[in-house]
């Protein structure tokens, strides 16, 4: 995939077109981690947001009590 460095606003950007962000998974917002290698590759790796404590407390329940009985065959 071939993208144009364009001008946006005072700075340049690359303009992520909606199968871009379909394929990468990301959406509006995200964060990335921006790397720079030798030779002047860039690499963008998305960053993925940090769960909140309550949320994972909630799905750990949720999958203890869908796979109890899984988990009782294991222990």
């Amino acid at each position: 995939m071939t993208k144009t460095i364009t001008k946006i606003g005072n700075s340049q950007g690359l303009i992520f077109d909606s199968t871009l962000m379909d394929l990468t998974k990301m959406k509006v917002g995200d964060k990335v981690a921006i790397s720079v290698h030798e030779g002047g590759s860039v690499v963008l790796t998305p960053l993925n947001p940090v769960i909140e404590p309550e949320k994972a407390a909630a799905t750990a329940r949720r999958l203890i009590k869908k796979n109890s009985s899984l988990f009782r065959r294991l222990a």
